[in-house]
């Protein structure tokens, strides 16, 4: 059913995730003209959660939902990213709480930047090479990440097809 991850998962050290089901976002990549390869990532709004730091496009998985569906529809919903645009790549568990909640990000693909649209979530959406991801104010858990994250994802993209 539509919505109903929706909801907050409370850890026992007080901690909190989003996601009644887990969360998932997309780890987009694409060829920048300067020959470096370009991440997506959301600026995210001040009144959400760990706003004002820079993250990628994601959210609840609902009951029904895989974690590559999640990433993708959220992906649409935050930035307009169009499934067809893309070529997922692979899926990787980011993060487990203690009460079993997870987070998966799944890597994908495009041939070129796309253009975006940031809905009410995010201040800004912007392409940034990968090399200086880790040079911006990061959401927490996605710059806990992030180190493990480049191990899987190369310097030069592969051919999409």
């Amino acid at each position: 059913m539509r919505g109903d991850g929706d909801g907050w998962v409370f850890e026992s050290d007080g901690a909190r995730h989003w996601g009644l089901h887990g969360a998932a976002g997309l780890l987009l990549r694409a060829p920048l003209d300067d020959g470096s390869v370009g991440i997506l990532l959301q600026h995210r709004a001040l009144w959400s959660h760990q706003g004002g730091t820079w993250g990628l496009p994601g959210g609840a998985r609902d009951s029904h939902e895989s974690a590559r569906d999640t990433a993708v529809r959220e992906a649409g919903e935050e930035a307009g990213i169009s499934h067809d645009d893309l070529t997922v790549r692979d899926e990787v568990l980011t993060h487990e709480a203690a009460s079993g909640w997870t987070y998966h990000t799944v890597i994908a693909d495009v041939s070129a930047p796309l253009e975006t649209v940031a809905n009410v979530e995010s201040s800004e959406l912007r392409w940034v090479a990968e090399h200086v991801v880790d040079e911006l104010p990061l959401h927490p858990s996605f710059a806990k990440a992030w180190p493990a994250l480049r191990t899987h994802i190369t310097t030069e993209l592969p051919e999409l097809g």
